[in-house]
């Protein structure tokens, strides 16, 4: 049993930055990989980025790479997403998600989720 809790969202101007945060509980941190997605109103949740357990595999999209940032700090049991430059397009709710070990692009091999946290950027 995994339980993830994501905060850090809000409502930001374009060219902006937002820090998400993403807190754990419930079993080792240390062995789990850990990813963010997102879904924008009409659309199917996507992929952003994720770090395997020991940190050193992180994986973006080509569309996220120059401007997000996925990192982790095992004592606190939290990741954290870091978004420079936002765009309006990047309007969605972000999710955090957790598997064992490995990092994955996939949403239905991630069986633990937060609830997820709105971020709207504003032209």
């Amino acid at each position: 049993q995994v339980q993830l809790v994501e905060s850090g969202g809000g409502l930001v101007q374009a060219g902006g930055s937002l820090r998400l945060s993403c807190a754990a509980s419930g079993r080792t941190f240390s062995t789990l990989a850990m990813g963010w997605f997102r879904q924008a109103p009409g659309k199917e949740r996507e992929f952003v980025t994720a770090i395997e357990y020991s940190g050193r595999q992180i994986y973006y999209t080509d569309s996220m790479k120059a401007r997000f940032t996925i990192s982790r700090d095992n004592a606190k049991n939290t990741v954290y997403l870091q978004m420079n430059s936002l765009k309006p397009e990047d309007t969605a709710v972000y999710y955090c998600a957790a598997r064992d070990y490995w990092l994955a692009t996939a949403r239905n091999v991630y069986p633990y989720w937060g609830q997820g946290t709105q971020v709207t950027v504003s032209s």
